[in-house]
């Protein structure tokens, strides 16, 4: 029987290994995610070729754990161990795209900037590109701080549900950082909310007397906030159009986060409802 030629075939696509990938694409197509996997007949239709190839190459691919198939339903999803891959590579990619992101805004701010993630509830600081100033915010490469008292915490949990928040804090009282950090939860969730409102974080002496800073959330291929970018410095430079500069480091979380492969669409106006981002968890 001949092959079908349902679409013209790409150099390589003759192989086992590009009947693989073809296979993996259609997976991971828009439709098929939506409507949680395909059936082989589907993924033959698809890639244009025999059932019988196909369901020999899933089954090689379900073997490695690249795709998945249901028991019940017999469609197959994209699998976890493709997951894992594309999540260790999107870790070294943010460590190679986020330098530039960060110089850019030393260069627009003239103050310090840095890149953070949530770890084991606190803020880890990855990288810091110092300030040129003879008064700056301090290097905290490697350092960690408070969630709760600094606008990268906030960013870090913008996706975050109120029942999650709340048990990240054992106690209902805060420990006090600077003059105006939160004091409770529920305090706290009101300035989280507020910033998922507009899609950045403020922090206005929160951490420390002096120190302001504004945030906003980097997202990975599938959304999901996996660091922070952050601009802080004196409070008598950088204190003024804090609302203004967060926009600023939002547009620069957007530009890194789609270097990372999320497929950013805004649904509302900036600054008014929000960013379109995942749900928040509980």
């Amino acid at each position: 029987m001949a092959r079908r030629q349902d679409k013209p075939q790409r150099a390589g696509a003759e192989t086992s290994l590009g009947r693989g990938i073809d296979i993996l694409v259609a997976l991971g197509s828009q439709d098929a995610t939506a409507n949680g996997g395909l059936g082989v007949v589907g993924i033959a239709k698809r890639v244009g070729r025999e059932k019988s190839q196909v369901s020999r190459a899933l089954k090689t691919l379900a073997r490695y754990g690249l795709v998945d198939r249901d028991a019940e339903t017999l469609v197959y999803r994209l699998g976890w161990r493709l997951f894992t891959l594309a999540a260790q590579a999107g870790h070294q990619r943010l460590l190679e795209e986020a330098p530039p992101v960060l110089q850019e805004l030393v260069a627009r701010f003239g103050e310090t900037a840095h890149l953070s993630v949530l770890d084991d509830g606190e803020v880890l600081t990855l990288m810091s590109e110092l300030s040129p100033s003879a008064v700056h915010a301090s290097d905290w490469s490697g350092r960690r701080t408070p969630v709760h008292c600094t606008a990268s915490g906030r960013a870090l949990l913008l996706d975050h549900g109120e029942n999650a928040v709340a048990q990240m804090f054992p106690a209902e009282r805060l420990p006090i950082c600077g003059p105006r950090s939160p004091s409770n939860i529920a305090e706290l969730w009101r300035r989280i909310l507020a910033a998922r409102k507009v899609g950045f974080a403020l922090a206005d002496e929160e951490f420390e007397s002096g120190l302001v800073s504004v945030a906003a959330p980097v997202r990975d291929f599938r959304g999901q906030i996996v660091a922070a970018l952050n601009v802080s410095g004196p409070k008598f430079r950088f204190g003024s159009e804090l609302q203004a500069r967060g926009v600023v480091v939002e547009q620069a979380a957007e530009g890194l986060s789609r270097r990372l492969g999320w497929a950013f669409e805004r649904t509302a106006p900036r600054g008014a409802s929000g960013r379109a981002g995942n749900a928040c968890t509980d």
